[in-house]
């Protein structure tokens, strides 16, 4: 009967493996794909406003710094 307690405690692992490859790992594949005009042109507004933020927040912090 121990044996069966040692058979359920690697079944885990082993079916966790099994589920990942079933599910694609998790991992994005995709890769040398090309991404949707909408998804470029989504991701080019995001980086222009992440830039418009960069200048704001340096902004901000000089003018803390002449507050101070």
């Amino acid at each position: 009967m121990e044996w069966l307690q040692y058979l359920l405690l690697l079944l885990c692992p082993l079916m966790m493996i099994f589920c990942m490859r079933g599910h694609g790992g998790g991992h994005n594949h995709q890769h040398g794909q090309h991404i949707s005009p909408s998804t470029d042109l989504k991701l080019k507004l995001l980086e222009e406003e992440n830039s418009k933020l960069k200048n704001e927040m340096e902004e901000l912090a000089k003018v803390i710094k002449k507050g101070s």
